[in-house]
C-alpha cells in the first residue's frame, strides 16, 4: 500500500507543487538533482520525503542520500544517515568512506574502514582503491601496505584499477621498487597502468629510474599501447633536467604533432605547461614562447609557466611585461604561484617599486599568510636593498615560519654585511626548536665570511656536523674555505681542503682563487686556476679571469693563447649587466655597451671617475688599461 501512496512536493525552483513522488526511483532522481546542483535544502527535503514515505531503511536510497549530504558539505548529516541504517550494504560503507576522503578527513575514513572490518563486512575493490589513494595522498606507507595485504588476502589484487591505485601509492611514498614489482606481477595492464609506472619513474630523482622510464615508454608501445596526452605530460619533466635529455623532449613534441595530439593542447593546458617548462629547463626560452603563442586556451598555470621560464632564463623584463599582459590582455588574475615566480624578476631588476606592488596585490588577495610567498618577499626585499621591509615581512605573525623563512632572513643580513645579526638570528632559530638545513648553514657561513666572523663561523660549522649529524656539501665547504681565505688564513683553508670528506668542487677552488688574488698569494692563485680549468673546461669565466691576470703582468702572448683557446672551443662570456630604474622605466647597461642613447655622457662621467680613482691610488694603471 505504501508504494501507491502519493506525495505532493513543496514548490521549489526544481519542481512545481504538482510534482508527485511515490516510488524510490523518483526519489533517486530527486537526490541526484540535489547532488548536481549542490543544494543542501533539496537534499534535506528529499530526506524528509524518504522518511514520510517509510523508506527509512532503504539502503539504496540512503547510499545516495549520504553522497548528497557530502556533496553539499554536511558531513554530520551524512554520518547520522549512515548510523540510522540497521543493515548496511558495502555500497553504503563505500559512500561514507569516499565522502570523508573527498573532504580530506582521512583519519575518519580509516577509522570507518577498521569499524567495517570489526563488523565482518568484507571490503570490495572500490573500498580498497579509495583507501589506497588516501595512503598515497598522505604518503602513509604503512597504511598502504596494509591495504595491499588486505587486497591479496581477499583476492582483489588482480583487479587492474586497484593494482593501479596501489602502484601509484608506492610511487608517492618513494617505494619505486615495490611499484615496479607490482607492475611486473600484474596479469593485465591498461594504459593507466603504463602511465602510472612512467609517472613514478619521472618523479624520481634517481638517474637509473629515468633510464627505466624510457624503457617503459618503449615497452608500452611495443605491447600495443599508444601514449596519450597524460603519458607525454608525465615524461616531459624528465627531459631537459640534469638526468634527462632535451632532445627527447623535442622528439615527444614531434610525436604530439604527428599524432595530432597538439591540437588538444587548447583543452589540455597541463600538457602545454609541461612543454613550456621542458624547454625552459633546457635554456630554450624561445621554444617555450613558441608553444605559449600557439595555445589558444591559456589559464593561470600556462601564463605562470611562461613567466617562470623568463625568470629562470635571465629575462626579468620579459617576465614583468608578461605579468602585466596576463592581467590586461588575458584577463587572468595571478595566483600565489605566479607571484612567487615573478618576484625574482624584481630582485634581478632591483625593482623595489614592482616588488611592493606585488606585495600589495598579495595582501589584497589575502595571500600574505602563505609561507612560500612570504619567503619570496623576504628574499626580494633584501636583494632590492630594503632590509627593513624584509624584516617586517619576517616579523609578520600571520604566516608559519619554516626553515626557508629563517634561512632567507639570515641570508638577508649576510647580504647587507650584518654578520652579527645573522648569527643572532641563527641561534634564535635554534632556541625556538627549528632545525637548520644546508641552506641555513650556507647563509650563516656566508654572512660570517663577509663580516670576518671566522671563529663564530667555524663553531657553527662544527656544531652542524657533530650535533645535527649533517654531512657537508660542496657549497658548505666553499663557504668555510672562503671564510678562512678572506681572513688571510690561506694555509688553514688549504688544510681544510685536504681534510674535506668530499672532493673539492669548482666553487671551492673559486673561493681559493678570490682569496689568493685579494691577499696576493701567487702560489695558491696558480693552483686554483689549474684546478678550475680542469674541473670546468667549458666555463668562459675561468679563461677571461686568467687572461686578465696575464694582461695585468703584460704577458700578451699568453693572453692571445687564452683567447685562441676560447675561440676554438666556441666559448663566449655573457657580458655583465646592470640595471637602474628612472621615473618608472628600467634601463639596462652591458659591459662596453654603447647602444644607450646617452652613452656618450655616461662614458664621459666614467672617464672622470676613473681619473679621480687613479689619482687617489684606487686603481692600478695596468688594470685601467685592461678595462679601457
Amino acid at each position: 500500500m505504501l508504494l501507491h501512496r502519493t506525495f505532493t512536493f513543496p514548490t521549489s525552483r526544481y519542481y512545481t507543487s504538482a510534482t508527485v513522488f511515490h516510488s524510490p526511483l523518483h526519489l533517486l532522481d530527486l537526490l541526484q538533482l540535489s547532488i548536481h546542483h549542490r543544494s543542501l535544502k533539496l537534499a534535506q527535503q528529499s530526506h524528509a520525503q524518504i522518511l514520510a514515505l517509510g523508506f527509512g531503511q532503504n539502503a539504496f536510497l540512503y547510499t545516495r542520500l549520504v553522497s548528497a549530504y557530502f556533496t553539499c558539505g554536511n558531513l554530520s548529516s551524512s554520518r547520522l544517515v549512515f548510523d540510522s541504517i540497521s543493515l548496511k550494504s558495502i555500497y553504503l560503507w563505500n559512500s561514507l568512506i569516499n565522502g570523508y576522503a573527498k573532504h580530506h578527513d582521512f583519519d575518519e575514513a580509516f577509522a570507518l574502514f577498521h569499524e567495517m572490518i570489526r563488523t565482518n563486512v568484507v571490503p570490495d575493490d572500490y573500498t580498497l582503491a579509495t583507501l589506497s589513494k588516501i595512503s598515497a595522498e598522505t604518503e602513509d606507507l604503512i597504511s598502504g601496505k596494509l591495504i595491499h595485504a588486505k587486497s591479496v588476502n581477499i583476492g582483489f589484487v588482480s583487479d587492474v584499477v586497484l593494482a593501479n591505485s596501489l602502484m601509484s601509492m608506492y610511487c608517492k611514498c618513494g617505494e619505486l621498487g615495490e611499484a615496479r614489482k607490482l607492475f611486473d606481477e600484474m596479469a593485465q595492464r591498461n594504459l593507466s597502468s603504463w602511465n602510472g609506472i612512467i609517472a613514478g619513474c619521472a618523479a624520481s630523482e634517481d638517474c637509473v629510474s629515468h633510464l627505466d622510464l624510457w624503457n617503459y615508454f618503449r615497452r608500452m608501445q611495443n605491447e600495443g599501447f599508444k601514449p596519450n596526452a597524460y603519458t607525454i605530460a608525465s615524461v616531459l619533466p624528465a627531459c631537459g633536467s640534469n638526468t634527462g635529455r632535451w632532445d627527447y623532449g623535442m622528439e615527444l613534441h614531434g610525436f604530439l604533432v604527428k599524432n595530432e595530439l597538439e591540437l588538444k593542447m587548447d583543452l589540455d593546458v597541463h600538457m602545454g605547461s609541461s612543454l613550456i617548462d621542458m624547454y625552459s629547463r633546457s635554456n630554450r626560452v624561445a621554444y617555450s614562447r613558441r608553444v605559449f603563442d600557439r595555445m589558444k586556451c591559456r589559464n593561470v598555470y600556462v601564463w605562470t609557466a611562461m613567466i617562470k621560464s623568463y625568470v629562470q632564463n635571465g629575462a626579468p623584463e620579459e617576465a614583468a611585461s608578461l605579468l602585466h599582459e596576463m592581467q590586461v590582455e588575458g584577463g587572468i588574475q595571478p595566483n600565489k604561484v605566479t607571484l612567487v615566480s615573478v618576484l625574482p624578476a624584481c630582485s634581478s631588476l632591483a625593482g623595489l617599486t614592482g616588488g611592493k606592488q606585488i606585495h600589495g596585490f598579495a595582501i589584497k588577495m589575502d595571500l600574505n599568510h602563505d609561507v612560500s610567498l612570504c619567503n619570496a618577499l623576504i628574499d626580494m626585499y633584501s636583494k632590492c636593498g630594503s632590509l627593513s621591509y624584509a624584516r617586517r615581512v619576517f616579523d609578520n605573525g600571520a604566516f608559519y615560519k619554516d626553515s626557508i623563512s629563517w634561512s632567507s632572513m639570515i641570508s638577508a643580513y649576510g647580504l647587507h654585511g650584518r654578520g652579527e645579526d645573522a648569527v643572532n638570528m641563527y641561534y634564535k632559530m635554534l632556541q625556538l626548536g627549528a632545525k637548520p638545513d644546508v641552506i641555513t648553514l650556507v647563509g650563516v657561513l656566508s654572512a660570517c665570511s663577509k663580516s670576518g666572523l671566522v671563529d663564530q663561523g667555524l663553531s657553527i660549522y662544527d656544531s652542524f656536523i657533530t650535533k645535527y649529524g649533517m654531512k657537508p656539501t660542496a657549497e658548505i665547504c666553499a663557504c668555510v674555505v672562503d671564510m678562512l681565505g678572506r681572513s688571510g688564513q690561506l694555509d688553514e683553508a688549504m688544510k681544510f681542503i685536504r681534510e674535506m670528506p668530499i672532493e673539492p668542487s669548482a666553487s671551492v677552488w673559486g673561493a681559493v682563487l678570490s682569496s689568493s688574488i685579494m691577499h696576493g698569494n701567487s702560489v695558491t692563485r696558480d693552483l686554483a686556476y689549474r684546478f678550475l680549468l680542469e674541473l670546468e673546461p667549458e666555463n668562459p669565466s675561468n679563461y677571461i679571469s686568467l687572461s686578465n691576470l696575464y694582461a695585468s703582468h703584460r704577458r700578451w702572448d699568453v693572453v692571445a693563447e687564452m683567447r685562441t683557446m676560447m675561440k676554438e672551443r666556441g666559448l663566449r662570456k655573457v657580458p655583465g649587466c646592470s640595471w637602474i630604474t628612472i621615473s618608472g622605466k628600467t634601463c639596462s647597461f652591458y659591459v662596453a655597451d654603447k647602444a644607450h642613447p646617452s652613452s656618450s655622457l655616461i662614458y664621459e662621467i666614467l672617464d672622470d671617475l676613473l681619473s679621480v680613482m687613479k689619482g687617489n691610488g684606487c686603481l692600478d694603471i695596468d688594470i685601467l688599461t685592461e678595462i679601457s
